[in-house]
């Protein structure tokens, strides 16, 4: 199976499924000299781990991570590649013994059934959601990296079960059990989502965030644009439908006129594009929101067929998240980290200026 790899300096490859032994990442391309524990990935795979809050599946996994090389014996990247493995302890593929013939609506049962043959697998085998986490150990490696030139990325919900946030705050945000960035309408969207589980659905949201300290420069023209590889890696992430950058889709309703960022000393000076400009950084935020679907895995009657093509009804158990999004974001965060400490990779090549 290929489609696993990430990345042309700093390359990703992800590995493990759902409900195998572990899963884990190799991340080849990081500098010699960089500061790096279990510790420091750590951190961030607390912020995505199922069971931590009311709105992420009831799934406990600890989501330890252990680094199996590319450390020095003081804890510096030595140049090689990092592996990092995380072990799965909290399957229960018997969840799923009811329904292990039958197609579930809205994953990748049956177009992995038709590419490669594979019956579905206990939680979506290599499809699943889970597979993220290894996404997000690599990305904590890249944070490691970028805060060396004060680049920082962040990530919250503005939209649960159709309540929209009116203000960003990322600071609470991290201190919600939904994430959401709206202090004053974050009750209003856990009741929406409560409202759903009760009767076994589940809600979309949407995720926003913001990528700052990004200088000017970063991006190739053409194919190579910033937004082409950040979207790109976003929409690597399954749940995610559609992707924005700036005020992206309000544009559309825009004239010309009153779409256009102005342009002072030090380069355009509004939000409108997101912090990019001809596929290149502009040296403001870099902003994006990703558009994620309800979880596909709710306890309502769905139409359906068996593995033989005959139409059968499905009703989903198990534990699943409720709505996405909280559990995305880190994961959000994680995509932007790798590209941007991929494009601060590609710059280092160039001959510095006056050489």
């Amino acid at each position: 199976m290929t489609g696993s790899t990430f990345g042309k300096n700093l390359r990703v490859a992800t590995f493990g499924e759902s409900h195998g032994p572990g899963l884990g990442c190799v991340v080849d391309g990081l500098p010699a000299g960089l500061k790096l524990s279990e510790e420091i990935l750590q951190k961030d795979l607390d912020r995505r781990r199922p069971g931590a809050s009311p709105f992420a599946t009831a799934r406990k996994e600890g989501d330890r991570c252990e680094i199996l090389s590319g450390l020095t014996a003081d804890g510096f990247t030595n140049g090689a590649p990092l592996a990092v493995l995380i072990r799965n302890s909290g399957h229960r593929s018997s969840d799923y013994a009811p329904t292990a013939e039958l197609f579930r609506p809205g994953h990748a049962d049956w177009t992995y059934f038709t590419k490669y043959g594979v019956p579905p697998q206990p939680g979506g085998g290599r499809a699943s959601g889970r597979e993220t986490a290894a996404r997000v150990a690599a990305g904590a490696a890249a944070r490691a990296l970028l805060a060396l030139d004060g680049v920082a990325v962040r990530a919250g919900v503005s939209m649960a079960a159709g309540v929209k946030a009116l203000a960003s705050d990322y600071a609470f945000s991290e201190t919600d059990p939904l994430r959401f960035l709206d202090p004053g309408r974050s009750a209003e969207a856990q009741e929406a989502v409560r409202a759903l589980m009760a009767k076994g659905d589940s809600a979309g949201s949407v995720v926003e965030l913001e990528a700052s300290g990004v200088p000017a420069g970063w991006g190739e023209p053409v194919f190579g644009k910033l937004e082409a590889l950040l979207g790109g890696a976003y929409f690597s992430i399954g749940a995610v439908r559609a992707v924005e950058f700036g005020e992206g889709i309000r544009l559309a309703g825009l004239r010309g006129s009153e779409a256009n960022d102005p342009i002072g000393p030090w380069g355009p000076e509004g939000p409108l594009h997101g912090g990019i400009t001809g596929g290149i950084s502009t040296g403001r935020p870099v902003t994006a929101r990703l558009w994620v679907r309800p979880t596909p895995s709710v306890g309502v009657p769905q139409l359906t067929v068996d593995l033989d093509g005959n139409p059968a009804m499905i009703e989903i158990k198990g534990r699943h998240d409720p709505c996405i999004g909280p559990r995305l974001a880190p994961v959000a965060e994680a995509m932007t980290l790798l590209v941007l400490a991929d494009m601060r990779l590609e710059c280092s090549k160039r001959i510095p200026e006056g050489a």
